[in-house]
């Protein structure tokens, strides 16, 4: 059976975040010989979002109606009004409960952080809103240039296109977590050539 991907979206989302791990898990299934991943986009409402720069891109399912989901990855971009949605912030806590991993892009650690998803952990966000997270979060460790942060099933990246780097050690740990017969690893790396990508190989 399939692992369910699920990535939420919203108004003003960052593109790469949430295109590039959809790029990365839909790859990975593409030129895998075994159904591996089920990847789709959750919004609040379902249907038409607008993200940065008006793309218009249709989520799948709403927060109310979806798969259950084996991996949450929540997005970032200007995520001040998703913080202030208890309905989408009590999902996130709720699904994090159900998952076996949970992941943010860039600032949706932001949104983690406010479903106290992430409270005392090691995490971090775009380079440009680590000063911002430390001061509405001071529990939280926040970390400088790396890529991504692992801290048990939850992983945090840094801005845009650094998700596409934790993507691939998505990869590797679901299928490392799961009874599937090929390698994680080997999947990553080949997800990776296909894309024409050099992946960050640590964090």
């Amino acid at each position: 059976m399939a692992i369910n991907v699920g990535i939420y979206i919203y108004d003003n989302a960052e593109v790469l975040d949430f295109t590039g791990p959809f790029e990365v898990f839909t790859t990975a299934e593409r030129i895998s010989d075994t159904p591996v991943f089920n990847t789709f986009l959750i919004s609040e409402q379902g249907g038409l979002v607008t993200a940065r720069a008006g793309y218009q891109v249709i989520s799948q399912y709403s927060i109310d109606n979806h798969p259950k989901l084996e991996m949450l990855i929540v997005v970032g971009g200007v995520h001040s009004d998703e913080m202030q949605k208890q309905n989408v912030i009590d999902w996130i806590a709720h699904q994090h409960k159900l998952v076996k991993f949970t992941a943010s892009v860039c600032t949706g650690a932001f949104l983690l952080a406010q479903a106290k998803v992430i409270t005392d952990h090691q995490v971090t966000t775009h380079w440009q809103d680590i000063a911002e997270l430390r001061e509405l979060f001071p529990k939280l460790s926040v970390q400088e240039n790396v890529r991504w942060v692992e801290q048990g099933n939850i992983l945090t990246s840094a801005g845009i296109s650094a998700g596409i780097d934790m993507s691939f050690r998505l990869i590797e740990l679901a299928l490392q977590s799961t009874n599937y017969e090929f390698d994680g690893i080997e999947l990553a790396e080949r997800t990776a050539r296909q894309m024409e990508f050099e992946p960050t190989k640590t964090p």
